[in-house]
């Protein structure tokens, strides 16, 4: 497979404030410093938070691939995510990423399937192979 290429472009606007977009997306997003830090900005998508969102998007995406080719009957699938912001020797690092998932399946037969789908697709998640947080992964399965 040949690299691919994604282009993001940000620009600032005021304050601790800027909005991110790309050629390739139709839409903007506002970014700012998140209120923990000097200046912080309440209520906009902070770079911790684009990171988090990153793990827990490429899960999803990763899951409904693998789900698709092993035929796994689901109705629904969301993931609460939590990234964990700590200083070590100095650094700020996103330490940890929690993936709460919650898959929804059809057949309480299909459990151990979903459960399975669940953990390959963490496994195989480009994002979280892509970084050196720890990613851990509390799964719920519920049959609808």
């Amino acid at each position: 497979m040949d690299a691919h290429f994604y282009n993001v472009d940000i620009s600032w606007t005021k304050d601790r404030q800027g909005q991110m977009s790309s050629p390739e997306l139709s839409t903007t997003v506002e970014i700012a410093t998140p209120p923990q830090f000097p200046k912080g900005v309440e209520g906009i998508w902070s770079p911790e938070h684009l990171f988090t969102s990153a793990v827990a998007s490429c899960l999803m995406t990763t899951f409904l691939s693998i789900a698709e080719n092993s035929k796994l009957e689901f109705t629904g699938f969301s993931c609460k995510s939590s990234g964990k912001l700590e200083q070590v020797e100095g650094k700020f690092l996103m330490t940890e990423v929690i993936l709460e998932p919650t898959v929804t399946i059809v057949n309480e037969s299909d459990r151990e399937k979903a459960e399975r789908v669940l953990q390959k697709s963490e496994q195989h998640c480009l994002i979280s192979n892509s970084i050196k947080s720890k990613i851990t992964m509390n799964t719920t399965i519920v049959t609808s």
